[in-house]
């Protein structure tokens, strides 16, 4: 989440007026993420006692033909009893808006707090909500393709150019071309798949203690390999901040909540070692093209591409370990 794009007080009431949800009383710009805009809604609500909403105008990284995808898929899974925010609906009954040439979506307001330490409980909720995710998307009727995969990162890195990386840190490069190759030769294509999120991040959880509320942002989420998206989320939680030292508590019972509603074939145990350094890499890509073409004056903080260099060196060392103990 993010600001790009400024709407004016009027813009935002006129926009609000759309919706059967009262009177905008006001909207707070949310300055986490990188890829949307985002707003806190506070309005009057349809019974007159107040409401919150989360407003998000789609920026970057959307195609919008995406859109009915994503939208749908959070009316699928709460439907479904998954802690997702369902889709407001506009008074015709659309799921989304133009805003001149940009579309909005309003959402609803979850409550909860992303959590920056998770504990070994929370961790265990969060694989045991992933897992519910998975199973409960197995029905919902539209698709869509993962536009970030191996050969979409590689090309991500080819576009920036080794000598760009290396202004962010010298070290970078190396850590790139040492695994690049293998991931591309080596990334698995028989193994099972379903709807993932694909960027499951302690931001993108709400959290009521060790209960999850809320899984957001799922605006990344597609048809991919499952296991690919619990070593994406293994490896968004197990470090500490930086991506310096890896949690054993934490990624164990990620791991073992995860297993206890779906678990992993032994073929799709042996192959998360390599797909968790894929999720590494993945987010080593985008976050060098962010860090990269993010404006100077956008209300976003640029995230650092090392914080997951350094998650994939530890699971080039040490992942046969951690995912076979």
């Amino acid at each position: 989440m993010a600001v790009y794009t400024h709407l004016s007080a009027e813009d935002l009431a006129r926009l609000i007026g759309h919706y059967d949800v009262g009177k905008l009383v006001s909207a707070k710009g949310i300055a986490e993420g990188i890829s949307n805009s985002n707003w806190l809604v506070e309005t009057t609500g349809s019974d007159g006692n107040g409401a919150r909403f989360i407003l998000t105008m789609y920026e970057r990284r959307i195609d919008l033909s995406d859109l009915p995808f994503f939208l749908g898929l959070l009316d699928h899974l709460s439907a479904k009893g998954v802690p997702v925010p369902r889709t407001i609906h506009d008074r015709d009954g659309a799921s989304s808006r133009m805003v001149d040439d940009k579309a909005v979506a309003l959402i609803e307001y979850l409550p909860g707090v992303s959590v920056g330490h998770p504990t070994p409980e929370q961790a265990r909720a969060v694989g045991i909500a992933l897992a519910d995710l998975h199973l409960a998307s197995t029905d919902f009727a539209l698709t869509r393709e993962n536009d970030l995969r191996p050969r979409d990162w590689a090309a991500i890195l080819a576009d920036a150019g080794a000598g760009a990386i290396g202004t962010i840190d010298r070290a970078l490069p190396s850590v790139i071309e040492e695994s690049l190759s293998d991931l591309l030769e080596h990334w698995p294509e028989d193994l099972p798949s379903s709807i993932v999120h694909a960027d499951l991040f302690p931001d993108n959880v709400l959290m009521l203690g060790s209960r999850v509320s809320a899984l957001i942002d799922f605006y990344f989420s597609c048809h991919d390999i499952t296991a690919y998206d619990l070593a994406v989320t293994h490896v968004a939680w197990s470090f500490t901040a930086g991506g310096h030292d890896y949690r054993t508590e934490v990624g164990a019972a990620l791991l073992e909540g995860y297993q206890s509603v779906r678990p992993l074939s032994q073929s799709e145990i042996a192959a998360l070692p390599l797909l968790a350094q894929g999720a590494a890499m993945r987010f080593i890509a985008t976050r060098i093209q962010d860090w990269l073409d993010t404006p100077a004056d956008a209300l976003v903080t640029r995230k650092d591409p090392m914080d997951f260099a350094r998650r994939l060196q530890f699971y080039r060392r040490d992942g046969e370990k951690v995912f076979n103990a």
